[in-house]
């Protein structure tokens, strides 16, 4: 059975833009250096003829995947976000009580998450620790670096 993942409307639209810039542009690319390397004579001792079948093979193997994923996807609706609790979709400010420094998250699906824009994977360790607290609760997280613990200041959506 595929796994359902979800994601936020523009998430999701960004995933079919690529899938169908793979199916097109992609494959067109690589049929064009398949015919390319056939051009040069030999097939059986034709490094670059095998590189480009490779390279064809993979981008099936992307294609495909993307499918299942886009095929599988369901599209939050933030309205309904409960924002007394954290969820995907939350945005959360937190406060580092080692570092008494706040940050604010949105928890988004693994294939949205984008640290640098405050974007973190409901299945990254912080995003499962938050899931599920409310304001005032803390939680402690293990990471990589050893025990965090933080304090949920706020829930939006």
């Amino acid at each position: 059975m595929a796994k359902v993942s979800y994601y936020t409307k523009e998430g999701l639209d960004k995933l079919k833009k690529e899938l169908q810039e793979l199916r097109t542009k992609g494959r067109a690319d690589i049929a064009q250096q398949i015919a390319e390397a056939r051009d040069k004579g030999d097939l059986s001792e034709n490094a670059e003829y095998d590189a480009a079948k490779d390279a064809q093979g993979l981008l099936e193997l992307k294609i495909s995947k993307l499918e299942e994923i886009v095929a599988n996807a369901r599209v939050l609706d933030d309205s309904n976000i409960d924002t007394t609790k954290v969820s995907i979709l939350s945005t959360v400010k937190i406060k580092n009580k080692k570092l008494n420094k706040d940050f604010t998250y949105t928890l988004v699906s693994e294939e949205e998450a984008d640290v640098k824009a405050g974007r973190i994977s409901i299945q990254s360790p912080i995003g499962k620790g938050l899931l599920g607290k409310s304001v005032g609760d803390t939680a402690l997280i293990e990471v990589p670096a050893g025990k965090l613990e933080f304090e949920i200041l706020h829930i939006s959506r």
